[in-house]
């Protein structure tokens, strides 16, 4: 509990310096179980896909994706609490029950009856877990770079330093390193051949603005899960795996069978990390094939029809 103060402290001390307004009418806060959060949301009454950003990434690396879907679904993306502009409370504990109920407020403060998850790394356990918590609302997840929940906690072995992984020092260091540690990391989660700046912009300029980057948080928290939480989601799955990720290199994209048997795995072979804001256009018409395969015919019809 100690450690989750910490974090909800250092986390708002940052967010202090947020005094800029939103700049697109379309961003606003919410108020879910778990806290208020950060959130875009296109507006309109076609099927809606919801997404969140892989932290140190935030609502503004995914203009590109909302700009392609938003033509033909509402698009809603918001950040978690803990990253972005969505400090987390003294209470959350990145755990996968709270990160369901935040996805599930985010739907109800929108009045939202159904939508498609469209989340990344370690935010697919949430909604993984939301999916499993309340299997009516989802239609249809589509995942990236999302393995099983124990090939990412061998990955965390191995890529995350040891010290974040210890509460309250932890929680200190990745205040303390935040800049640091965001700069870093595209270096080697996008492929060599691939400009790291400016996705490491978009996350100083949020860094400098307030944004708050809870590693330590996160990676504690999961790391307190099993992965028979996990298990029996019966929705519609596909994972999008980007081979060229360094930091994934040892891990198997075929280990998230262990709890979605029925997942479908899409090779990237030029992304990295991030194949959903690398390769946009090529993720949203996987995205959008999927959202019509399962249960939304008229929404196929309108993409088959000639402009």
């Amino acid at each position: 509990m100690i450690a989750t103060f910490i974090d909800s402290l250092l986390a708002r001390m940052s967010a202090k310096r947020h005094t800029s307004p939103p700049a697109d009418s379309n961003i606003r806060y919410i108020d879910t179980p778990v806290g208020t959060v950060r959130v875009y949301d296109s507006g309109s009454t076609m099927p809606c896909v919801v997404m969140v950003p892989d932290g140190p990434n935030v609502i503004e690396h995914y203009e590109a994706l909302i700009h392609l879907l938003s033509k033909t679904l509402r698009v809603v993306c918001f950040d978690m609490p803990g990253f972005g502009h969505s400090p987390p409370r003294h209470t959350y504990r990145h755990s996968l029950d709270q990160g369901a109920q935040a996805v599930l407020g985010v739907l109800d403060g929108l009045g939202i009856d159904k939508a498609t998850l469209a989340f990344s790394c370690a935010n697919g356990f949430y909604a993984l877990r939301t999916a499993r918590m309340a299997p009516e609302r989802i239609v249809n997840l589509v995942l990236s770079q999302t393995p099983s929940l124990t090939a990412m906690h061998a990955w965390t072995a191995r890529v995350i330093p040891g010290l974040l992984r210890v509460p309250v020092v932890g929680q200190i260091a990745a205040w303390i390193f935040r800049k640091k540690a965001a700069a870093s990391w595209y270096g080697v989660a996008l492929p060599k051949t691939t400009d790291p700046q400016p996705f490491r912009k978009k996350s100083l300029d949020a860094l400098s603005d307030g944004a708050c980057f809870c590693l330590a948080g996160v990676v504690q928290g999961l790391a307190k899960e099993e992965m028979a939480s996990l298990c029996g989601i019966t929705v519609p799955c596909t994972m999008i795996w980007g081979e060229k990720d360094r930091s994934h290199q040892h891990t198997d994209p075929g280990s998230l069978h262990e709890c979605v048997p029925h997942a479908d795995i899409v090779r990237f072979r030029d992304c990295g990390h991030f194949p959903d804001i690398e390769q946009p256009g090529r993720f949203a018409e996987i995205l959008m094939d999927r959202i019509a395969i399962t249960g939304y015919p008229a929404f196929a019809e309108r993409r088959d029809r000639p402009a």
